[in-house]
């Protein structure tokens, strides 16, 4: 059996993969990965994921630094999602913050819980 046959890609190809951080577990990100994305993840060691906005493969960090060095991935009991335990360079996040997670709902409304690791 193909390790890929127990992954269950949407009708897309994909499946959601979430980046955690593999010494706080402290969730970092949510992306999407294909069949060619998660084998250079395995092969390589380092998160590469699927852009659904620009339709190609996306190696975190290739050109801005903020690397994912995979130390664990998991297939969850469904066969449905990925999680992938990172050890993540400066931030996770496009908009400066370390987690993409970084809005709490607070009394009715977003409020920012995170400050800013890098200037976007």
């Amino acid at each position: 059996m193909n390790l890929f046959d127990e992954v269950k890609f949407n009708d897309q190809g994909l499946v959601p993969a979430i980046a955690q951080d593999a010494d706080t577990g402290e969730v970092l990100m949510l992306a999407w990965m294909n069949k060619e994305s998660l084998q250079i993840t395995m092969e390589r060691k380092m998160a590469c994921y699927f852009s659904r906005s620009r339709g190609k493969l996306w190696i975190k960090g290739e050109t801005s630094g903020h690397i994912q060095q995979v130390k664990d991935i998991r297939l969850d009991c469904d066969g449905d999602v990925i999680l992938l335990k990172v050890l993540q360079t400066k931030g996770a996040c496009h908009e400066g913050y370390r987690s993409c997670f970084f809005r709490k709902l607070d009394q009715g409304s977003w409020a920012i819980d995170q400050k800013k690791v890098f200037d976007p």
